[in-house]
């Protein structure tokens, strides 16, 4: 029988060339394949998506694009089609296609945080727990690994300050596939060493993130029948407060407006928007105090979401619960609840707490990456205690949306945002 393990150790060669060139209109961008000397051995990517797909990452090297007056990026941040063996401080298992896509993804978010120290940490590509802090580093990274502290299992944490020692013990302590980070402060490495399967990156682009914002790069979809479709990149407009529209609508000739956020909801608003550039829609995102209590993604109905996410930070709150007061899982719990009455009165306690505090969403604000085609979504969201909320606007139903706001008591906010944040 096939040893399953070790499909997952094996690097899988590619047949893939050295340099490709794609050229728009005479217009030429050149990319060289992207290998690494590890071990005394040169490797490209360990492999795809799966294990059975090879793979190949081409950094841009020369040349580059210009559509409509438009600018696109064409390479020379030192981000991660650039990383070099320099970069790579710890190949650990060495670096798949999912590994680096998810560094890149934590990039695309990260690059609209870069006003206080931040941390992003990601799994398949979606971000399962962001946050930012004026605290600095460590708080940001405890936070956003606590959000979501068994979706971080193995995730890939990415944060734009120079990780320091006290920050290292933290991720040193938890199970991570990679770390990145601009730079490492002296003994913070040492740390990290220590997780021998761990890849840690020193990538000080991100320390130039902010001049990526603005900046589109084209962005390529192939189909399944061997075509692309191509289009800009997603560039996020919020940026500050300002960048928000009032939210109104008309109804039956009466104009109706929401409420406008205080300081405090704005400023959850912004971050939570800038997270939800990088989540796979159809999603929504609840956050509080500059970080994310839940994430909902990839859901098919708007209040379907809403809902799923309400219920997904209902298990996370229990899940810390039963962490921190039990150091055993929500899940593991459970299961001993099961046939141990004691763990059953443990369980109860838990889930007790967790409906009366529901699950820390009071006071939380609430992102759509659509608009709300009925009122449900945002009737569902008040009732968990949302403050403020931001969507595209645009639905035929506005008017009806914001009433439901300006219903409750108290008064919930709404800013729109004027963009969608689609991404398939």
């Amino acid at each position: 029988m096939k040893d399953l393990k070790n499909m997952y150790k094996n690097i899988l060669k590619d047949e893939f060339p050295q340099e490709m060139t794609i050229n728009l209109s005479g217009q030429e961008l050149k990319f060289r394949k992207k290998t690494w000397i590890i071990d005394n051995e040169e490797k490209g990517l360990r492999y795809g998506e799966n294990p059975d797909q090879p793979a190949a990452m081409y950094e841009p090297v020369e040349g580059s694009f210009e559509l409509g007056g438009v600018a696109l990026r064409s390479g020379g941040y030192g981000l991660v089609s650039s990383i070099t063996e320099e970069n790579m401080l710890q190949a650990g298992k060495h670096p798949g296609k999912t590994n680096l896509t998810d560094v890149d993804n934590g990039l695309n978010i990260l690059q609209y945080l870069s006003e206080k120290p931040a941390a992003v940490i990601l799994k398949h590509n979606n971000p399962c727990g962001a946050a930012w802090s004026d605290d600095g580093l460590y708080k940001a990274v405890s936070e956003a690994l606590y959000s979501d502290r068994i979706a971080a299992f193995g995730g890939a944490v990415i944060v734009n300050r120079a990780i320091d020692e006290k920050t290292a013990e933290f991720l040193a302590a938890n199970y991570l596939e990679v770390v990145a980070a601009p730079d490492f402060e002296p003994g913070a490495f040492k740390i990290l060493q220590t997780k021998k399967n761990l890849r840690v990156l020193k990538m000080p682009g991100i320390g130039r993130l902010d001049e990526l914002v603005g900046i589109p790069f084209l962005d390529i979809k192939s189909l399944t029948d061997g075509g692309i479709i191509v289009q800009f990149s997603f560039s996020n407009r919020i940026l500050k407060a300002d960048d928000f529209f009032p939210a109104s609508a008309s109804k039956d000739g009466r104009k109706v407006m929401a409420r406008k956020p205080d300081d405090r909801e704005m400023q959850d608003l912004i971050f939570a928007w800038a997270v939800e550039a990088g989540v796979t829609s159809n999603s929504v995102i609840f956050a509080r105090h500059g970080c994310t209590v839940a994430i909902g993604t990839g859901e098919q109905d708007r209040v379907g979401c809403v809902d799923l996410t309400i219920n997904k930070a209902m298990t996370k709150y229990a899940d810390m619960l039963s962490f921190n007061k039990h150091k055993e899982s929500i899940y593991q719990l459970r299961q001993r609840a099961q046939n141990d009455a004691r763990a059953r009165d443990l369980l109860e306690e838990i889930n007790v707490e967790t409906r009366k505090m529901r699950a820390g969403l009071p006071g939380s604000v609430l992102v759509s990456d659509g608009f709300f085609p009925f009122r449900d979504g945002v009737d569902l969201a008040i009732t968990q205690g949302v403050t403020a909320i931001a969507q595209p606007g645009g639905s035929i139903r506005d008017a009806e949306v914001i009433e439901a706001l300006n219903e409750a008591v108290p008064q919930v906010a709404m800013v729109f945002t004027g963009q969608r944040s689609f991404r398939h």
